[in-house]
């Protein structure tokens, strides 16, 4: 309803109330106004003036409820007061029968409540009973997502925006488009019950980590079903708009804001090799080359199911690409030589085992994929003459204390020995732990979720350093614009790690129940060669920033190439026969010498923490 409606309103309820008093004080015998007209005026301005001060105003009719009651009571007993004081101040309080000021604040309050108590039970009423009525909204934000949003909805028809929270003071009682700014974030709970939306919407893209716990938190008060709009760069890139609202992801609740990293140009126009394509990583990767412009793309892939949906999306998504799947093992130098007869530019080596526990029970087959088959592929590529050969590692591999880890760092050293005087440049990229990857926790957090808990963590304190699969594939492109030299290790800088419990909790409530009382947490314990804490750069290792401000490069570990190439020798000769895993163990020790091996989680006790913070970070001129 207009406020300019409402005021006239409001002062034609005042004259009403004091006139009406007046009639019943006179018929009951009390003597007649000696001044009628300045009495009423005096009443209907004073009053009016206090229901403005009160802030009576900035509250919605659609939206009356009970504080708009209490603000109500509050401007009735003062302005009776006030106008006792000015009927004082011009003569007339005398002649003003107390039958008249007694009982106003209750019919003022009665003639005032009333009709905001209709208008919103005729509002509800209409809402409540229209066909295929649209989803009452409550919108977190009053920024501009918030306008863009707003207007969309108004578009679409199918969402009501009942209300506007922003955390802004001078906001609050303004209108966005029509639609009023009701108060706070902090006040989402009590908002919500009292304005009844069926849908809150997050539109708050600047948010921090921070920021976002705390809203979703209020979210979960409500017990209300809550989307996010979707990033601006999702939209952009066509996978979302702001009527296609997402959930809160688990992305967003991390301690740091993803990093952006821009377009590649690396790739564009070159053939590139993706090994272990099917996987989380390589897939990604895959899309990411095609999207960068390459002019072949080889997927090599032994997982004959992954690598046939990966290949279809791709030709679905790129009809033109120079697409060559090839089904087959990194092992194979046979199938190497294959891969790389297209004139392979750059090798992106993502074939890996990396589960931490199964590795443990299985060495042999640890050492097989994560060192031979890597080394095969590494000297396929130097006979091939291949300019750049990537291989992704892991934060494991520092200060190693399982299989996963020791195996991965003996592969950086054995691919440093091979490719050590040819022309093939070499990147290691080193992750943490990657989001929604496939067997990460993130996936079997949610399962666990899904199946009502328990949700299991290995220990209260337990860390890990978290990513994206968009920032790693991204990190992986990056470094070949980065590595000028004939061999680069880098990481990205993650910030803080993240503790799991905390993860887990997150995810608990935003499956909409809670941590401890819906979705229990139970302590499982460390997993044999599992840390509590992870490392990106080994404390020899010197680091600094790039020219992107957000990856950091180290100065490689030289080691003499000839005892890493004898110990690639002793391993072929063990993988060739039955060797016990005492056998290949002790040779991945002897290559590895800071691999600790822990015969239980438990007794792994963590090196200090190498964190990237500025004092020991030097930028490197581009």
């Amino acid at each position: 309803m207009p406020r300019l409606l409402v005021v006239l309103h409001d002062l034609a309820m005042v004259a009403l109330v004091w006139l009406g008093l007046r009639w019943l004080a006179t018929v009951a015998g009390a003597p007649p106004a000696p001044a009628p007209g300045l009495e009423l005026l005096i009443a209907v301005v004073a009053q009016g003036l206090v229901l403005r001060a009160v802030g009576l105003y900035r509250g919605i009719w659609r939206f009356a409820s009970l504080p708009d009651l209490a603000n109500l009571v509050r401007a009735a007993l003062i302005g009776v007061l006030v106008i006792g004081a000015a009927l004082f101040f011009f003569g007339l309080l005398g002649s003003t029968p107390r039958r008249v000021l007694v009982p106003y604040p209750v019919a003022l309050v009665v003639m005032l409540g009333g009709p905001r108590l209709a208008w919103r039970l005729w509002k509800d009423y209409r809402q409540s009973h229209q066909p295929g009525g649209a989803q009452r909204v409550l919108v977190l934000g009053a920024g501009r997502t918030a306008e863009s949003l707003l207007r969309d909805l108004r578009r679409d028809g199918r969402y009501e925006p009942v209300g506007l929270l922003d955390d802004q003071q001078a906001l609050k009682g303004m209108k966005l488009l029509g639609v009023p700014v009701l108060g706070p974030i902090d006040e989402l709970p009590y908002i919500a019950a009292e304005t009844a939306p069926q849908l809150l919407v997050i539109a708050m893209p600047s948010a921090s980590a921070a920021e976002m716990q705390r809203v979703v938190s209020l979210c979960d008060e409500t017990g209300l079903p809550f989307r996010k709009v979707p990033r601006l760069a999702d939209m952009l890139a066509g996978s979302g708009s702001r009527l296609e609202l997402s959930e809160v992801r688990i992305e967003d609740l991390l301690g740091r804001r993803p990093v952006a990293f821009g377009d590649a140009s690396g790739i564009a126009g070159q053939r590139v090799l993706v090994t272990g394509a099917g996987g989380s990583i390589g897939a990604e990767l895959a899309q990411q080359c095609a999207a960068g412009g390459v002019a072949a793309l080889v997927l090599l892939e032994r997982d004959e199911l992954a690598l046939l949906e990966v290949s279809e999306r791709l030709r679905r998504d790129w009809p033109g690409l120079d697409l060559r799947p090839l089904l087959a093992d990194c092992g194979d130098p046979a199938a190497c030589r294959i891969a790389l007869a297209a004139g392979i530019d750059h090798v992106f080596h993502a074939a890996a085992c990396k589960q931490v526990p199964l590795l443990e029970a299985h060495p042999r087959e640890a050492l097989r994929n994560n060192v031979q088959a890597t080394v095969t592929l590494a000297r396929a590529c130097r006979e091939a003459g291949v300019g750049h050969f990537v291989l992704i590692s892991t934060d494991k591999a520092i200060c190693p204390a399982n299989v996963l880890g020791a195996s991965k760092r003996f592969a950086e050293l054995a691919c440093q020995a091979e490719l050590q005087g040819s022309a093939v440049r070499l990147s290691v990229v080193r992750f943490g732990n990657v989001l929604d990857s496939a067997g990460s926790v993130v996936p079997l957090f949610r399962r666990q979720i899904a199946e009502g808990g328990p949700v299991t963590v290995t220990h209260p304190e337990v860390t890990r350093y978290f990513m994206t699969i968009p920032e790693a594939c991204q990190l992986i492109l990056h470094s070949l614009e980065l590595g000028m030299r004939p061999w680069s290790v880098f990481a990205l800088d993650m910030g803080r790690p993240v503790a799991i419990r905390e993860l887990a909790e997150q995810m608990i409530r935003l499956s909409g129940k809670r941590p401890g009382l819906d979705i229990r947490i139970e302590y499982t314990g460390l997993r044999p060669g599992e840390k509590l804490h992870e490392l990106l750069f080994h404390p020899d290792e010197r680091y600094r920033r790039t020219r992107h401000p957000r990856i950091l490069e180290a100065g490689p570990r030289e080691l003499p190439a000839a005892p890493v190439r004898e110990l690639l020798r002793r391993l072929d000769e063990q993988l060739a026969r039955p060797a016990g895993a005492a056998e290949l163990l002790a040779t991945l020790r002897a290559a590895v010498p800071d691999y600790t091996p822990a015969s239980d989680g438990a007794s792994v006790q963590d090196h200090a923490f190498a964190d990237p913070s500025p004092t020991n970070v030097s930028r490197l001129k581009p």
